[in-house]
């Protein structure tokens, strides 16, 4: 490098251009010389590249939370270096909701919100179960959580359905019901708090004007700056895969909405269910892994972004030779959750053969984007296996999974998990109903 033109610069010149850079390029600026290496480590620089490559929202949640006093530049660091969750299945008193699997579950003003899903026996189930939990990492008591019954009936009983965060509300679509028909309908589900430590939900059907997706069950959904909710996919009628993508446009607070179809130009994800669609920030999306129609299992990554006039789907090709250590399998049922520092947290699901995983990976972000941007050595720090300590979750699929507001600390709940088998058996299979809370390990 020829230092003497940039010796030249300014300090905010020269800082206006390191927040540019991928945090790799500043650090290589920073071992130049011991001047530039003061200038590289400036506090103001490592919380910009923080803010930039993990969003506005995490680094605000770290700020607020749990930061206290660390330097930005050793966060982004402790971060970029995470191998390691600790788990906890936590204590309950009282009646718990039954076991399940494919149901919701949402973190909302410090309440977890349980709904729906499939049982034993085949009945699906109409019920919400509410539990406070708190809104911040680490101020949860460790006092045994109780869990209360909520008002049931409303929406009517249904797995496979997606319900989405919305600023303090819910928004749940779809599903498939007792009698096998799958729904279309869109629902609000408002949170009501009442004192001392009582919620209720009133929920009302959302007016959605003449357009609407078809109706499905096991479709991905996510929520885009609390203003859209985009869906892909699902169970369709007859139980055939579907491949198409919606938008519905919540921009008038909630009181009504409009679907609208979109991203069919281009390449495109396969016809697909079981799958995962993530929010990543801005108006950016990642779709991973799922069932196809032909029953097999997959594990390809699409980045979508609706701000991009041509919304076109992009499939992340990667040259497996490129990349170090372990991808993960093929897998569906399983969980995608945005966590602080940029990554998505994939836990669980079941292979072609419906056997069921425990693994945690990391999928990095700011990798995937400087990979997505025509980075092809970023391939080989794009996933990343997870150690688990503590009170594991076993094997599951079609469990629930949602994040706190931090996203320092994810929630686990239910699932189909492996069991005994009998002789007569040749699968075993049972419904969980315990809840897990998984946090990141970050040595600060």
């Amino acid at each position: 490098m020829d230092a003497a033109p940039v010796g030249h610069l300014g300090y905010d010149q020269v800082l206006s251009i390191l927040r540019l850079l991928p945090a790799e390029a500043v650090l290589s600026f920073a071992a130049t010389c011991r001047a530039f290496r003061d200038w590289a480590s400036s506090d103001v620089l490592w919380e910009a590249l923080c803010r930039r490559d993990w969003g506005a929202r995490a680094a605000a949640a770290a700020l607020a939370d749990w930061r206290c006093g660390v330097p930005w530049r050793r966060l982004y660091a402790e971060v970029a270096r995470l191998s390691a969750l600790q788990a906890l299945r936590l204590q309950v008193k009282g009646t718990s909701p039954r076991p399940r699997a494919s149901h919701s579950i949402n973190l909302v003003a410090g309440w977890l919100v349980v709904f729906g899903g499939g049982c034993e026996g085949g009945r699906h189930l109409d019920d919400i179960w509410a539990t406070y939990v708190g809104n911040r990492a680490g101020t949860r008591s460790s006092n045994a959580l109780t869990w209360q019954q909520l008002a049931s009936g409303t929406p009517s009983g249904r797995f496979g359905h997606s319900c989405i965060l919305v600023g303090d509300a819910l928004v749940l679509f779809g599903g498939i019901n007792d009698r096998g028909l799958r729904l279309n309908d869109t629902w609000i589900g408002q949170i009501i708090c009442e004192e001392p430590c009582r919620m209720r939900i009133s929920w009302r059907l959302l007016e959605i004007g003449p357009l609407a997706p078809s109706p499905r069950g096991a479709h991905a959904a996510c929520c885009i700056d609390d203003k859209f909710i985009v869906i892909h996919g699902g169970i369709g009628v007859h139980g055939s895969r579907l491949g198409d993508t919606w938008l519905l446009d919540l921009s008038d607070g909630l009181q009504s909405g409009s679907w609208r179809r979109m991203g069919d130009t281009g390449p495109l994800p396969s016809a697909r269910s079981g799958h995962t669609l993530t929010w990543i920030g801005d108006r950016r999306m990642v779709l991973f892994g799922g069932r196809g129609s032909e029953y097999e299992v997959l594990s390809d990554v699409w980045l979508f972004d609706i701000g991009d006039h041509l919304l076109q789907w992009k499939e992340q090709k990667y040259d497996l030779s490129s990349i170090l250590g372990e991808l993960p399998s093929p897998r569906a049922g399983h969980s995608a959750t945005f966590l602080f520092g940029g990554k998505i947290l994939v836990y669980g699901g079941e292979d072609k053969e419906r056997r069921r995983r425990d693994d945690f990976w990391i999928l990095d972000i700011p990798a995937l984007l400087q990979f997505e941007s025509g980075n092809r050595k970023m391939a080989k720090r794009m996933w990343k296996k997870l150690r688990i300590d503590g009170q594991s979750p076993n094997c599951r699929s079609f469990h629930g999974a949602c994040v706190d507001t931090s996203g320092y600390c994810v929630y686990l709940f239910g699932g189909m998990v492996d069991a005994l088998l009998h002789p007569a058996e040749s699968l075993g299979l049972r419904f969980d109903g315990q809840l897990y809370q998984v946090e990141l390990v970050l040595h600060l």
